[in-house]
């Protein structure tokens, strides 16, 4: 039967972790039916199914990570398949549909599994359809478009009453806690939820008494487990109670959060950091900002001091391009790009990501906060593409939403500068020889000293507060 294997996510991602099933074996399914939510380094991603049919076996448990190429759930007997055109494929569909009548070249794999030939031609079959036949193939290669924008969209996850799945691989057969021949190997009943729950309360479930059906572990087994007058399990030695959540809880360092670490120690300990701070008069700005939002070109548009600041930013680069260039370490280079693709770093539950809006300095005001505004929506979601964080040039970090004043933010690799926007607010401050009350924010700018040297950082730094301090400065850049 065919299974259907962890596709390449693409941006030199080599593995997943699988979030969520969105099927459950005895399931019908459809071409393109969503069957999984897979969580890269990157992003959330949900891929479509490749076949049609029964769901036979899932054959990896929810928070498991894999790698690319590792079957994950086995549907029907592909005799169901039907092959999905690609776009870049539909001008040779009239070839590729005559593929097993005649000697054409073969057909092209998933990418991912690297280049191979693949004969076209039919094997004996009684009744099934193999996954390396040339349906199983053409359709396997459109789970690519999961990965791009457009792809398929999100679903509630909603919790059902569904058959135990093994702990082990579908293969295993494991009707009962029960040993495995010549091991002491105990295969343990459970459904997916009740193995997350149990991984994250750090509990063994061979130790967990079942008190489901046929010998499953059910939900109230693992949190009972422990508690006085908690059976023990049937098969198993006894051991101490696992006291988890009292005074420690681990979390696995992974997805989103694992590249966030790795991203910071290689820009930290790779590029010499320096940080100059500058204490400004926003009250114009904040102003400003009132008026666009009653203007009637951003009455559909969320407008945010933040705005004020990318424009401030982009228009200071103008001036300093050193701050939008790149450290080529390799070539012996520094890269200065006549565009910027302005980072917006968004927290989110997954952990920290920075998705950059393209040619930002081509926007007009209203299309800058539009892009700004879906930019963030989308990082809400966790539904950032890994081609919308590639090939930033320059980054914001609004720390002020949190209620900080000011810090030292770490640049984002391949960048050579980072602005760290502090709170708004109202504070007494000499204007015109007088103490006034004011809205006052602190600007940290963080940059790469290799190329960015003191007088280019300040420089920056005093341009982009200028037009804070008075937008009207706009009008001299």
């Amino acid at each position: 039967m065919p299974e259907y294997k962890l596709p390449d996510p693409g941006e030199g991602l080599t593995e997943a972790e699988i979030v969520s099933w969105k099927v459950k074996v005895g399931d019908v399914v459809k071409i393109n039916d969503v069957v999984v939510e897979i969580e890269t380094a990157k992003s959330l991603v949900e891929l479509p199914s490749p076949f049609a049919g029964e769901v036979t076996s899932i054959l990896v448990e929810e928070g498991a990570t894999v790698e690319v190429g590792t079957p994950i759930i086995a549907i029907g007997d592909g005799s169901a398949v039907e092959p999905v055109e690609t776009p870049a494929e539909a001008a040779e569909a009239a070839p590729a549909a005559a593929v097993e009548e005649s000697d054409e070249p073969p057909m092209k794999t998933l990418v991912g599994y690297g280049p191979r030939t693949v004969e076209a031609r039919r094997r004996p079959r009684k009744g099934s359809a193999s996954p390396t036949s040339e349906a199983g193939a053409a359709t396997q290669m459109q789970v690519q478009g999961a990965f791009s924008p457009g792809g398929a969209q999100s679903q509630a996850v909603v919790e059902v009453d569904e058959p135990a799945v093994p702990a082990r691989s579908a293969a295993a057969s494991a009707a009962h806690r029960v040993a495995a021949p010549g091991s002491g190997d105990v295969r343990v009943l459970a459904k997916p939820p009740v193995r997350k729950l149990a991984k994250d309360l750090g509990i063994d479930l061979r130790e967990v008494a079942p008190s489901g059906p046929n010998g499953t572990v059910t939900r109230a087994d693992v949190e009972g487990h422990g508690r006085p007058g908690a059976p023990a399990a049937v098969g198993v030695t006894p051991v101490a109670p696992v006291r988890s959540g009292e005074r420690e809880r681990r979390e696995p360092i992974k997805g989103v959060r694992k590249m966030m670490g790795q991203a910071m120690v290689e820009s930290a300990f790779t590029a010499p950091h320096v940080t100059e701070w500058l204490t400004v008069d926003v009250t114009r700005t904040m102003r400003y900002v009132e008026t666009l939002r009653s203007h009637r070109d951003f009455r559909d548009v969320k407008v945010s001091p933040l705005l004020l600041v990318a424009r401030a930013c982009i228009l200071a680069a103008r001036r300093t391009p050193e701050v939008n260039a790149t450290w080529d370490e390799a070539a012996a280079e520094v890269v200065f790009k006549s565009y910027v693709n302005l980072g917006i770093a968004a927290a989110t539950p997954r952990g920290l990501v920075v998705p950059n809006v393209k040619d930002a300095d081509q926007l007009s005001m209203v299309e800058l906060a539009q892009a700004i505004n879906t930019l963030a929506a989308t990082a809400r979601e966790g539904r950032t593409q890994p081609a919308e964080m590639s090939g930033g040039s320059f980054t914001i970090t609004n720390v002020g939403v949190f209620g900080i004043d000011a810090g030292t933010p770490i640049i984002n690799p391949g960048e050579s500068a980072i602005l760290a926007f502090g709170a708004v607010r109202k504070q007494p401050w000499v204007h015109k020889g007088k103490i006034k009350v004011r809205d006052v924010t602190t600007l940290a700018l963080s940059f790469d000293h290799r190329l960015v040297d003191g007088e280019k950082g300040s420089r920056f730094l005093a341009d982009v507060g200028a037009l804070l301090e008075e937008p009207a400065n706009a009008l001299l850049f």
